[in-house]
């Protein structure tokens, strides 16, 4: 959870490009970021691969009016509606983007670029969805109060476990949180309330916790036993973590369905 999901850059952007608080071409380099390309696959009209910029306009075209970021676990298909198609793509990619306005969803699907694999081209499939609530997601304020105890718990838990969070793979992590959280501003696209931009930064700090925890080569525990015994612990703060990623980046268009601007 340390870095940001592709489905969350591009359901942000392509929100902020929605809204018209952003051009198309900013827009897309900030979707692709540090990837080498983005192409869209299977989209209505379109017999093989499009850019990213005509897909979007495509899907607007088609009605769409927001997008939802979906974070599935095996056992837990956070942000999904269906059908099994789908929701089996996502679970595979352990990602996806819902669209809002029109039955349409997007997996993505990450190939090497290169020799070396400098960089990833990401190839989204196209694919409907069944138009229901997405599972499992919270709001942004109950998001924050279940990361709050969350991240309570992390903290005793790897107290517990004698975790402690020294040593150059905890630093290393630590190192990388404190980069990631002084860029904060720059996770959410234009349009974003500060609360999700501070659940964001939030969910990020209880997920480089938690990849301190069961990383192995520091701390008191190292056998493979308690490194299983602190993922098993971490397992709850973990949804937690995750179901408040979710809630951040569908934050605008829950905001919008219910009438708050």
């Amino acid at each position: 959870m340390l870095s940001e999901p592709r489905a969350g850059r591009l359901a942000a952007w392509g929100n902020a490009l929605l809204a018209g608080l952003v051009s198309p071409d900013d827009a897309v380099l900030a979707i692709v970021g540090a990837d080498a390309v983005h192409r869209v696959e299977g989209l209505p009209g379109e017999s093989g691969q499009v850019g990213l910029t005509l897909a979007l306009g495509r899907l607007r075209s088609l009605g769409v009016t927001g997008l939802r970021v979906a974070l599935p676990a095996p056992g837990h298909p956070l942000g999904l509606s269906g059908p099994p198609e789908f929701n089996a793509r996502a679970l595979e990619a352990e990602e996806a983007v819902v669209c809002h306005g029109a039955a349409y969803g997007l997996v993505p699907d990450v190939y090497e670029a290169g020799p070396e694999h400098v960089r990833d081209e990401v190839v989204w499939h196209v694919l409907p969805v069944r138009e229901a609530p997405p599972a499992d997601v919270p709001s942004l304020s109950e998001a924050e109060r279940e990361l709050a105890e969350a991240l309570r718990e992390a903290t005793e838990v790897l107290t517990r476990l004698d975790v402690a969070g020294s040593g150059p793979v905890a630093e290393a992590a630590v190192d990388a949180y404190r980069a990631r959280a002084e860029r904060g501003r720059e996770v959410l696209a234009p349009g974003y309330p500060p609360r999700a931009v501070r659940v964001l930064e939030l969910a990020q700090r209880v997920g480089t916790l938690i990849a301190v925890a069961t990383e192995s080569g520091h701390g008191g525990a190292v056998s493979s036993s308690e490194i299983f015994a602190r993922r098993e612990a971490l397992r709850p703060v973990e949804r937690t973590a995750r179901r408040a990623q979710v809630a951040a980046y569908n934050s605008v268009v829950e905001e919008r369905e219910r009438g708050v601007r």
